[in-house]
């Protein structure tokens, strides 16, 4: 997907996220977020929007978590004004995408081709991921998610996030995942994972006998291993260690450390 299109992912998702905060009680739980309220939901998305934007609008060479984060996102604002609050914070996000030049340069989660490309990718996910999560409060069907985009999620997770030191997948015998993506061309939708004592390794290339496949569409796919969706609709095949590997250690948190 290029840039604008992901612009525009970010925007209509951002956009679900703020009706369904708006039509939900702000005390609702948000399943997917085990602790969360529908009020912490917005509250994060309207924090991280404008983390985003005053990282790639400044060109912020640093993570502003460790020195000046609350000047740059203000106070939460009161209850009534949460979702108009939200809204702001992701049209502010947009235009600092959209205004931001091709070589930008500034600090990122983990390595990228360009800084730019990087904010839009992780905004669009992080934006459709927790449009998710509204729906599902909400109690709706979730609404889908293209297959490109889903498999773009996929590399992110296991290339970007997974790539990092910080990843928990780890394992002390030698053992192989792979992820199946069934409505994918082959070579396109096979993600072979190699946990280790440090860290996942992830390949394209076929390994004979993996220990565990997880096959289904990759639009599940997307959803499972981003934790939103349960294993449950996908076929799942050999050591099942490896799928608790992944259910209890592979979250993405707000508060890993920054390690980049």
């Amino acid at each position: 997907m290029n840039i604008g299109d992901q612009i525009n992912v970010l925007r209509t998702e951002g956009e679900r996220i703020a009706v369904a905060g708006g039509e939900l009680a702000l005390n609702a739980l948000v399943p997917t977020c085990p602790g969360w309220i529908v009020k912490d939901l917005l509250t994060h998305i309207g924090t991280v929007h404008r983390w985003a934007a005053a990282i790639v609008g400044g060109a912020l060479p640093y993570d502003p978590r460790k020195q000046d984060f609350q000047r740059i996102v203000g106070p939460t604002p009161h209850d009534d004004l949460l979702v108009d609050w939200v809204r702001e914070g992701l049209l502010r996000l947009a235009a600092a995408l959209e205004a931001a030049p091709d070589d930008l340069q500034c600090w990122q989660v983990f390595p990228a081709q360009s800084s730019r490309r990087f904010w839009v990718r992780r905004q669009a996910h992080e934006t459709t991921i927790h449009r998710v999560d509204a729906e599902q409060a909400r109690g709706d069907e979730i609404s889908p998610v293209g297959p490109d985009f889903a498999a773009d999620g996929i590399d992110e997770l296991l290339l970007g996030f997974h790539g990092r030191p910080s990843s928990r997948v780890r394992a002390l015998r030698p053992s192989v995942l792979h992820i199946h993506a069934t409505d994918l061309p082959p070579g396109r939708g096979d993600w072979y994972v190699h946990p280790t004592d440090t860290g996942p390794l992830v390949t394209f290339s076929e390994v004979e006998s993996p220990h565990c496949v997880i096959e289904g569409p990759v639009e599940l796919l997307y959803l499972a291993l981003w934790n939103r969706l349960p294993f449950d609709d996908l076929a799942v095949h050999g050591d099942p260690a490896l799928l608790h590997l992944w259910r209890n250690y592979s979250a993405v948190r707000w508060v890993d450390p920054v390690d980049v």
